[in-house]
């Protein structure tokens, strides 16, 4: 097996990836959160529709207020107040003000507002403003924050909260947004069992469809667990096939990626394409047996072969899969995560320079900021994902790195 680095490797899988296109359809925007945007969304009208009080307080005329201190204090003349949800219904001449509450309409005339606690009453009519103003101050203008006319949110937006705050904000109460692409999940392996099912002698429960599903599903796709296929090639053959058969977008199968003789994954792989097999073996720690595929279709569809070492299956998901799901989904293919961390290693960390190793650790802190600390345990424990907190990169070519050293960690996300 000739092993790729792993840059080596996602270069050569992006070449040959398609360009995505996911077809599209229109959700209300209570359920647009998560989703990509699939156009542009333009703002019919401004926002907001007029001038805005942004604090409680008085509106006026600021040249009126120019030199104002408490000292020496500009006299105004109260002609009224703005009521909240109505139109002003008042037009300030010099030296006149009225009240004005958060968000009221400014009366005409009226170009900043003095805050509440820098205004005296003198009597029912009449104010003494403390602080003087500029044209603008503590107030939000006509179209201030969008635009008739202008791209509220742009086409291949991951769409969140704010944005869907925004896009009620011009009146949309649907959106279209790209499909959610499928992603079948299989597990292969003789000895895997269900979950609920009491392991025998030499069986398992089948951890990974469970883990990457839950991979899968954090990264905005949808899951589908196909179930446990036995390790055999025509058996195994069918589920792919029928997998991506329908809307299935990709799919990704755990357990049988090495060259033993009962592995049939890279053969099943090369058998749905062309173009089938692009990368079979990756010099990374853990996951060596990686595979990269591609099924015949109309675009090609990916198909990944991962380790069924749960701990491998899920780093190996975090550097290969999420990126073409997002792909599929319309965004850029990194991984989504949050930025790295930068923290000092709590202990030595040997590895091999002829491969990219991942490190799982976990994050505590230490004297000078975070501290990465290693978590032991082999590819096999799914129980050193749960401790730790994300992964240490050691690249290919490093031995390592030292106690005390800084180091970037890839947190998971949360």
């Amino acid at each position: 097996m000739k092993l790729l680095s792993v840059a080596e490797a996602t270069g050569l899988y992006a070449r040959n990836l398609p360009v995505f296109e996911p077809p599209t359809e229109t959700v209300p925007l209570t359920a647009s959160v998560g989703r990509v945007l699939a156009r542009d969304v333009v703002a019919e009208t401004d926002v907001p529709g007029f001038d805005r009080s942004t604090v409680d307080g008085y509106a006026v005329r600021a040249a009126d207020t120019f030199g104002a201190s408490e000292s020496l204090p500009a006299l105004l003349t109260v002609i009224g107040d703005v009521r909240m949800g109505a139109a002003a219904g008042l037009t300030l001449g010099p030296g006149q003000t009225a009240r004005i509450p958060t968000g009221g309409m400014l009366p005409e005339g009226a170009d900043a507002v003095v805050m509440l606690e820098y205004v005296e009453d003198l009597d029912p009519t009449t104010v003494a403003a403390q602080r003087p103003v500029a044209p603008g101050d503590n107030v939000l203008v006509r179209g201030e924050d969008m635009a008739a006319g202008g791209v509220v949110v742009g086409k291949g937006r991951l769409l969140r909260a704010q944005e869907v705050g925004a896009l009620a904000g011009i009146g949309r109460t649907t959106i279209e947004v790209y499909r959610r692409p499928t992603v079948a999940v299989i597990s292969s392996g003789d000895e895997i069992i269900p979950p609920e099912w009491t392991p025998g002698p030499g069986e398992i429960r089948d951890i990974n469809a469970y883990a990457l599903a839950a991979m899968v599903e954090e990264t905005g796709a949808v899951p589908r667990i196909v179930g446990i296929i036995r390790d055999d090639y025509e058996a195994l053959l069918a589920a792919v096939r029928g997998a991506l058969a329908g809307t299935g977008d990709a799919a990704v199968i755990s357990g049988g990626s090495s060259v033993g003789t009962r592995d049939a994954t890279a053969r099943v792989i090369a058998a749905v394409g062309p173009p089938g097999v692009i990368v079979h073996g990756v010099a990374v720690k853990p996951g060596k047996p990686t595979i990269l595929g591609l099924a015949a279709g109309d675009p090609p569809r990916p198909v990944f072969g991962l380790p069924g070492h749960p701990a491998s299956a899920m780093v190996i998901f975090d550097l290969f899969v999420r990126p073409v799901i997002r792909r599929l989904m319309g965004l850029p293919a990194d991984t989504g995560r949050a930025a790295v961390v930068r923290a000092r290693l709590a202990q030595n960390v040997a590895s091999s320079p002829a491969r990219e190793e991942y490190v799982r650790v976990r994050l505590v802190d230490g004297p000078d900021g975070p501290a990465a600390v290693p978590v032991p345990g082999k590819s096999g424990l799914i129980t050193t994902l749960v401790q730790a907190d994300g992964l240490l990169r050691v690249p290919l070519g490093r031995q390592g790195y030292q106690a005390g050293d800084e180091v970037e960690v890839l947190p998971f996300r949360r």
